[in-house]
C-alpha cells in the first residue's frame, strides 16, 4: 500500500511541475517554502529562493497544528490545491491540510484535525488598516500576507504547487 501512495505522490509532483507555467522573469515556481520561525514565505526556483515575503501565522505560532481550534499553523508537506476570492481576506489559496500523517495522528489521539488552512491576504478597513495586521500573528492557523504580496503570489503560483511548512 505504501508503494502505491509513493507512486501517486511522485506522479502528482511530476504533473504539478509540468503545469507550473507562471513565471517571473522566466523563472518557474517549483515550490512554496514557509519558514515559520522567520515569518517568511519563499518562492523556490531551481532549489533556491528568488522571492521572499513577510507573513503572519496563527495566534499560537510555535509547534505544529495538533487539532481543530488550537490556533496553530500546520507543519509538513502539502499542496496548494484550489483558490478563491474572499470578501474578508482578499485572495485565498487553500493548503491541503490535513495530510495523511496529520489525519493518522488525529485519529490516534481522538481529536479533529481541523481544516480550511489557507494562504490569504489581510483585512483592510478604516477601523483596522492592513498595516495593523502585518507584524502580528493573528490568524486561526492560516498564513496571511499583505494584499499586494498576496496578489503577486496568486499570479505566480499555480494550483497543484507543493508547499512545505517548516518550524
Amino acid at each position: 500500500m505504501r508503494w502505491l501512495l509513493a507512486l501517486f505522490c511522485c506522479s502528482v509532483i511530476a504533473v504539478s511541475h509540468a503545469s507550473a507555467t507562471d513565471t517571473l522573469d522566466g523563472k518557474v515556481i517549483e515550490k512554496v517554502l514557509v519558514l515559520k520561525s522567520a515569518h517568511q514565505l519563499q518562492l523556490i526556483n531551481n532549489g533556491k529562493p528568488f522571492k521572499t515575503y513577510r507573513i503572519s501565522l496563527g495566534k499560537q505560532p510555535k509547534g505544529p497544528k495538533l487539532m481543530e481550534g488550537d490556533k496553530r499553523t500546520p507543519e509538513g508537506f502539502y499542496w496548494l490545491d484550489w483558490r478563491k476570492t474572499s470578501d474578508r481576506f482578499n485572495l485565498a489559496m487553500h493548503i491541503s491540510y490535513p495530510n495523511i500523517s496529520d489525519s493518522a495522528r488525529s485519529r490516534r489521539e481522538g481529536v479533529e484535525p481541523g481544516g480550511m488552512i489557507m494562504i490569504h491576504g489581510t483585512p483592510d478597513s478604516e477601523d483596522y488598516p492592513e498595516q495593523y495586521f502585518h507584524t502580528l500573528d493573528w490568524t486561526d492557523g492560516c498564513i496571511a500576507m499583505r494584499n499586494i504580496d498576496m496578489r503577486e503570489v496568486w499570479g505566480l503560483v499555480p494550483d497543484g504547487t507543493m508547499i512545505e511548512i517548516r518550524p
